[in-house]
């Protein structure tokens, strides 16, 4: 073996033992008063584990003092990687964006606002290594107000698992482990992440969950209310649709456009026959009109049928477009600061 083959050898060895084991994502909206506490608890508890790992802040667009903090916490610790919206885009382009930048083998989802307990990660990445793609974590005892944040949570949770097939209790909890390659192949937005368990199954993945510690909130203020739900039902039709015809979407659209235009026509048949045979006026007669909208009607979701075969061609064929933008990044990958400009 020559010299150069041998210097690339242990440079890529020297490469792979620097590869984290574990990536942390931890979306960040004004959570200044959080970010200090977050960042001691969770590097203690991601130190103790004893694997190689990164940290990857989201800052969504913070207002507050949040990017500062993790400049200043990423300047002194190079595990830990920033990246800065330009605007607050969301959860799910947040999750994106850190699921684009993990270098791990295991990718672990946390809040910021510390109702998450960092504690519950050596717990649930055991039972994930135990031969699970995706372990959620299940606030068993959730530490909100019953009527605005609980019994929503319960109803949408029943009806997730239904429409899904994908039985969770607790779909909204941020706190999970992922394999890499799960989330590296699913495409996040719109307000899906807390589907990414339900829209993995689709992929055939081992999906567990495990109980969880869950703090009231110390600082800020929450992000959500109960003015979500209308959201995550619109959602749950869009995963549903996903899960089911995405690759095929004329047999949903094609299907109603069918039993529409046969309904139609078998109406017109008979019109025909009451006008024909009969010798009965039917020009007068609301189910003439009823008959021909129904045609109408299935004539124009076969089209939309078509229109998604098209589309899902063109969405399978060219995917690189993002659903963030990017300000800047710290600790990035070969530079410290990464402008998108």
């Amino acid at each position: 073996m020559t010299t150069c083959a041998v210097a690339v050898e242990m440079q890529d060895l020297v490469a792979e033992a620097r590869k984290p084991y574990l990536s942390v994502v931890v979306p960040i909206y004004n959570e200044e008063e959080s970010i200090p506490h977050l960042y001691t608890r969770l590097t203690e508890v991601l130190n103790h584990l004893g694997h190689p790992y990164e940290i990857l802040a989201i800052d969504d667009g913070s207002r507050d003092r949040s990017f500062a903090l993790l400049r200043d916490l990423a300047a002194a610790d190079k595990r830990l990687r920033v990246v800065r919206f330009r605007r607050n885009f969301g959860q799910t382009a947040a999750f994106a964006a850190g699921f684009d930048r993990a270098c791990g083998e295991w990718v672990i989802t946390i809040d910021a606002d510390l109702q998450n307990d960092p504690g519950d990660i050596p717990a649930l990445l055991a039972r994930a290594e135990s031969g699970f793609d995706v372990v959620s974590g299940w606030r068993a005892r959730r530490q909100d107000p019953f009527l605005s944040r609980r019994l929503p949570s319960i109803i949408a949770n029943r009806l997730i698992s239904w429409a899904t097939g994908v039985h969770l209790h607790d779909y909204g909890c941020s706190l999970k482990v992922y394999r890499a390659e799960v989330v590296k192949n699913i495409d996040l937005y719109g307000e899906l992440h807390r589907f990414i368990p339900a829209i993995a199954s689709w992929q055939g993945v081992a999906v567990a969950e495990a109980p969880v510690n869950h703090a009231a909130r110390k600082y800020g203020r929450s992000k959500y209310g109960i003015g979500r739900t209308s959201r995550v039902l619109l959602d749950l039709i869009t995963v549903r649709f996903l899960l089911s015809y995405s690759t095929r979407p004329m047999q949903v659209f094609g299907g109603i456009g069918l039993l529409s235009g046969a309904i139609g026509t078998a109406l017109l048949v008979y019109l025909a026959y009451v006008r024909l045979i009969l010798s009965q006026p039917i020009a007068d007669r609301p189910l003439a009109l009823l008959a021909v909208l129904l045609v109408l009607v299935g004539v124009q979701f076969l089209g939309m049928g078509l229109l998604g075969e098209l589309i899902t061609r063109v969405y399978y064929e060219g995917r690189n477009r993002s659903i963030y933008v990017v300000r800047e990044e710290l600790n990035g990958t070969g530079t410290s600061a990464l402008p998108t400009e």
